[in-house]
Formats: C-alpha cells, sequence, structure tokens
C-alpha cells in the first residue's frame, strides 16, 4: 500500500516562513513527478509546483520566487519551502505523487496525500 503524508503546516504571520514535507512510503517501484497543490476556501485546486528529478522545476505564477520545491529521491521526500507567505495562501497543502507501484511495468498511478492546512494570517 503506497501511502504520500504531508507534514508542516500550521498557522503562520504574513511574511514570515513554513517548510511542508511530503514522505512517500510502501511498495514502490519508481517515482516520476512529485508536485504540490492546493486548494483555498471557495477556490478550486491550484497547482503550486512540481518537480521531475528534483533539477527540473515548475511553479505556479502566484508563488513563482517565493516558493521553492525541492526532492530527496533516496527518502522518495519531496519538500516545499515558503517564504513571503500573505493571507492568499491559506489553504490545505497537497501532496501528489506519480508513482510505479507494480513491477515489469512502466505504468505510474497518481497518489495523493491528505492534505495539510497552512493558516496564514494578516
Amino acid at each position: 500500500q503506497v501511502q504520500l503524508v504531508e507534514s508542516g503546516g500550521g498557522v503562520v504571520q504574513a511574511g514570515g516562513s513554513l517548510r511542508l514535507t511530503c514522505a512517500a512510503s510502501g511498495r514502490i517501484y519508481g517515482i516520476g513527478v512529485m508536485a504540490w497543490y492546493r486548494r483555498a476556501p471557495g477556490k478550486q485546486r491550484e497547482l503550486v509546483a512540481t518537480t521531475t528529478d528534483g533539477l527540473t522545476t515548475t511553479y505556479g505564477d502566484s508563488v513563482r520566487g517565493r516558493f521553492t520545491v525541492s526532492r530527496d529521491n533516496a527518502k522518495k521526500t519531496i519538500y516545499l519551502q515558503m517564504n513571503s507567505l500573505n493571507p492568499d495562501d491559506t489553504a490545505v497543502y497537497f501532496c501528489n505523487a506519480k508513482i510505479r507501484a507494480f513491477p515489469y511495468t512502466d505504468r505510474e498511478i497518481d497518489y495523493w496525500g491528505q492534505g495539510t492546512q497552512v493558516t496564514v494570517s494578516p
């Protein structure tokens, strides 16, 4: 059973920083793209950042320059360093990974974490 477990959310004042962590566990034969998404109250899910191998990254327009995504392949873990937070960043943040959960196939399955709440106060 593959699981993604996020941690690191919390309450922070505007201008502050938080670091989110998401660790994959279970029977894993390979991990492709890993990503962070978020969903703010009353809004649709938004892509925050992706990383394919820890070196190739993409960011959503609203977080570029403030957030940094990184990855430790050996630990099967993705991180999101969030700086200069503002109230618009308040959301539930979800980890996503495309994982090869079966041997002898390149088929990847989308897995999601349970989400971690980030609240930024004015």
